[in-house]
């Protein structure tokens, strides 16, 4: 529904584009700056496309709002949420796509075993006694994959040790092999954080809701 609703806003955007209108697409992100829409500027044609489309992208917004709330009260009911929550960059929806995903943490031996289910290892080929390791695979579930990245995004401002991590791999390679690797870390932190039970009382120093630091973590 949000990349639906992503398609409608960038055809309201073109619309004011083609008429010379520079507007940033900020601008069609809230319901009320959808309905205080200029439509002097467009044909009647044009107004009635843009009044159709305005009208899809609000009740799309309604909907995703409603999708929320019924996604935060069905992942607020499962075993280690509230632990994911504690970690920053983890929001309900995200939390809830992890659990769905990940189902019983038990069931995997190791963050290795999590980290292939999902799909955070790299592509091998083998040839006699050479392997060639590449990019990761893209197998798996796209949209856990997707989530996992673009939470790594969000915890590297504030985590020292990812953010460190981060940019040590980034001075030797890339920022997008970079963000892998650093999805990878913190793929390791959420499986440490089911399989203990852990609940962080501050994120940015790896506090725990006891007063103790995971091991093997520094701030």
């Amino acid at each position: 529904m949000v990349k639906q609703r992503t398609r409608l806003l960038n055809k309201v955007h073109a619309l004011f584009n083609r008429h010379g209108i520079k507007i940033k697409k900020e601008k069609f992100t809230s319901k009320r700056s959808l309905e205080r829409i200029n439509m002097d500027v467009f044909s009647k044609v044009e107004h009635i496309e843009i009044t159709l489309v305005r009208d899809q992208a609000l009740s799309l917004t309604q909907a995703i709002k409603d999708a929320d709330v019924e996604i935060e009260r069905f992942a607020a009911s499962l075993d280690g949420f509230e632990g994911l929550l504690s970690i920053k960059g983890i929001g309900s929806r995200t939390a809830a796509i992890f659990l769905s995903a990940i189902g019983n943490v038990n069931d995997f031996e190791d963050e290795n075993k999590l980290a292939a289910y999902f799909c955070i290892v790299p592509r091998v080929s083998q040839s006699n006694e050479t392997d060639h390791r590449g990019r990761i695979t893209k197998r798996g579930n796209k949209l856990v994959r997707t989530a996992l990245v673009q939470c790594s995004l969000i915890t590297i401002r504030y985590s020292g040790y990812l953010n460190s991590y981060y940019h040590r791999i980034k001075g030797r390679r890339d920022s997008g092999k970079a963000i892998i690797a650093t999805a990878r870390k913190l793929l390791k932190i959420i499986y440490d954080t089911l399989k203990n039970g852990w609940i962080f009382k501050d994120f940015t120093t790896f506090t725990l809701a006891e007063n103790k630091v995971p091991a093997g973590q520094t701030s």
